[in-house]
């Protein structure tokens, strides 16, 4: 792993008709690097076939048609690179994916790969390309919220109750459920916090980092909001998801 930290990314295309290098106010950087082993299928998860597109179509078409975003990173396998600037952006014609660029070996490189490739933003929002149900006002939500201290992530209060766990699988303690949440994205930071945060804990042991709000929880002082997302805002991970997900598109 020290080594892979230490590694240079490399840096994919820029695509044609975007090299607009001014200082934008948010830039959507969607993850599509998964392997998506729990899928059971040779189809990485976030190209699988939903309502006769990929997956990662229906993320990319929301911050396509948002009028907060400016800038599109697209980061992906670097053998999926040709297939996404070809089969995705220009064949949905998607003018706001300024880069398709080659992820790393754990999500938290792709996260770092696509930080280095924003150029100057104001405010960086990361996707997991296998959510196709973002909407506008999720994103709304989101960017209001951020403004406050520089860190919001979306989610939503469980419906469950939890149970935690000792090491024998017993249970240990049942949490108060009103105070928990389910932890979803997009995860918006202000670009510079969220960029020095990432490059801080690069130098440590990052074993167990699942999501970039727990690089700013341990990285800085700043306090992660919480922002209302959706029930519907599912990752596609299982062959049941996708069918969950054909139907919430059936309802739409």
């Amino acid at each position: 792993m020290g080594s892979q930290r230490g590694a240079e990314f490399k840096i994919g295309r820029t695509v044609k008709g975007a090299e607009n290098m001014k200082k934008k106010m948010h830039t959507a950087l969607v993850l599509a690097a998964g392997q998506g082993k729990r899928m059971n299928s040779s189809i990485q998860k976030q190209f699988l076939e939903l309502g006769g597109k990929p997956v990662l179509f229906y993320s990319l078409q929301c911050f396509q048609n948002s009028p907060l975003i400016q800038d599109i990173i697209l980061v992906t396998g670097e053998e999926s690179i040709s297939y996404c600037e070809k089969e995705i952006v220009e064949r949905f014609g998607f003018s706001k994916v300024s880069r398709v660029i080659a992820g790393g070996k754990e999500r938290y490189d792709s996260v770092y790969a696509g930080l280095l490739a924003c150029g100057e933003t104001e405010y960086v929002l990361i996707h997991d390309g296998a959510r196709p149900f973002i909407t506008e006002e999720i994103l709304e939500r989101g960017c209001n919220e951020v403004r406050k201290t520089g860190a919001c992530v979306v989610g939503m209060p469980v419906k469950d109750t939890i149970k935690i766990a000792d090491a024998a699988g017993a249970v240990e303690s049942t949490p108060d459920r009103s105070r928990i949440w389910m932890v979803q994205t997009p995860q918006i930071f202000r670009y510079s916090l969220i960029k020095e945060a990432h490059e801080s804990i690069r130098k440590k042991d990052m074993t167990g980092i699942t999501d970039d709000a727990m690089v700013i929880e341990q990285e800085t002082g700043t306090k992660v909001i919480l922002s209302e997302g959706s029930y519907q805002n599912i990752k596609i991970t299982t062959p049941e998801d996708l069918a969950i997900a054909e139907a919430f598109l059936g309802n739409k």
